[in-house]
């Protein structure tokens, strides 16, 4: 069982809504509002805030909850608690040691730690920094397939236990302050996974090797442009390989792809599913074949409008019907989250922006911190709802109120 953390308090960050409003002054804007953003008007992402509020605890008591134990067990992992540390893309904007810093905190606090395709730090770096904690890597699956079976070979090698296949992201979601900041990846940084690609592109383009000084006027990148449809067929992006140009694929399927991916995965790596919001997608992801699924909306920046992922997650759970596990994100601040999502049939919930605004407040340190937080609330929630182990939560440890403020039991 994982000892209650003995660290002494930081007493300049509590919460994980302290840890926001620290991160806020240690970010430049562009990162900040890259972070933070939802689509469009942001209603989706603050739901997934919101939806939690819905929810009330029914505590039992005189239960001996002297002994607590908040693991689970992951991709043949113990891991302390019932959270892990969500893909999020180009960690170093946040801390020059990005997703190293993150890594060798999940290590420290034995949490799974998930890795984003367009990470600035590769995924053997990523690993070797891991140890024994587990990986997974978040994958956009690419138009031009090699690109995509480069990368599962690497992730294979290098021990990776899962790909999270993201399936919500047919286009990209409209991010307004991204538009106006005009956000691009600073220079002094790169897509790491990438960043052999990206070299073969600019030698292909002229704009490396040789005798530079000859050509003056050539522009040190070459261009990258999206994917398109010219009206009698697909057109595929061409260029190296950056978010805004190659991350979303319109002509992603369940017959075709997910056997595809499957074949080219199986049996070093799981084959996971994230993007997931009704119980139809989910009956056919068991139909298909995969091994689990993270109902999500993608932080709220796909689609406007949506579900919240929390209020998703029982229709998912029911069609999934205990036949393979079933994640969730979005949204969680609080261990009190944690629960209700394990509470209403969560096997696991992933973390994001919290980890991120750790990432910026004290690098691998700051991460530790937004875990111990996180950690040592779901253990004290567990205590005082009275159950000792994460499997006995269920839903009749919540009620939901409505909005003229009358309880229902689950």
């Amino acid at each position: 069982m994982a000892a209650p953390s003995n660290d002494p308090h930081d007493l300049n960050c509590l919460t994980i809504a302290e840890l926001e409003a620290i991160a806020h002054t240690r970010m430049d804007k562009q990162t900040r509002d890259y972070y933070n953003e939802g689509a469009d008007s942001g209603s989706t992402l603050k739901e997934n805030l919101s939806a939690y509020a819905k929810y009330r605890i029914r505590p039992r008591v005189l239960r001996d909850v002297s002994s607590i134990d908040p693991s689970v067990d992951i991709f043949g992992h113990t891991n302390s608690i019932p959270i892990g540390v969500a893909p999020t893309a180009m960690q170093c904007l946040a801390h020059s040691d990005g997703e190293k810093a993150t890594a060798r905190a999940c290590r420290k606090m034995g949490v799974a730690m998930g890795l984003s395709s367009f990470a600035t730090t590769t995924l053997e770096e990523v690993a070797e920094e891991s140890g024994e904690v587990p990986n997974v890597l978040q994958l956009y699956l690419f138009e031009e397939r090699e690109h995509s079976r480069k990368l599962i070979a690497r992730a294979k090698k290098a021990g990776f236990k899962a790909v999270f296949l993201t399936v919500d992201t047919p286009f990209l979601g409209r991010r307004n302050m991204e538009i106006r900041n005009q956000f691009k990846l600073p220079p002094h940084f790169k897509i790491a996974n990438f960043a052999d690609d990206d070299e073969a592109a600019q030698e292909v383009a002229g704009h490396t090797g040789g005798d530079e000084a000859k050509r003056p006027s050539l522009p040190k990148r070459a261009s990258s442009t999206a994917g398109y449809h010219d009206g009698k067929a697909r057109v595929p992006p061409t260029g190296p390989i950056t978010f805004h140009s190659h991350a979303a694929n319109p002509t992603l399927s369940w017959d075709r792809d997910i056997a595809w991916l499957k074949k080219e995965c199986e049996p070093e790596m799981q084959v996971w599913i994230k993007g997931v919001a009704t119980g139809e997608d989910a009956a056919l992801a068991v139909q298909h074949g995969v091994h689990g699924i993270v109902v999500s909306n993608h932080g709220g920046r796909q689609l406007n409008g949506a579900l919240a992922t929390l209020d998703a997650l029982p229709e998912v759970v029911e069609a999934v019907a205990g036949r393979i596990p079933v994640h969730v994100d979005g949204g969680v601040r609080h261990g009190t989250d944690v629960f209700k999502a394990l509470a209403l049939g969560a096997d696991f919930v992933w973390i994001g922006r919290p980890v991120l605004w750790g990432l910026a407040y004290k690098g691998q340190e700051g991460v530790e911190l937004c875990l111990r937080l996180l950690g040592d609330e779901v253990r004290l929630c567990m205590g005082l709802a009275g159950v000792t182990k994460v499997e006995d939560i269920g839903k009749e440890y919540l009620v939901k109120i409505d909005k003229s403020g009358f309880v229902s039991k689950l």
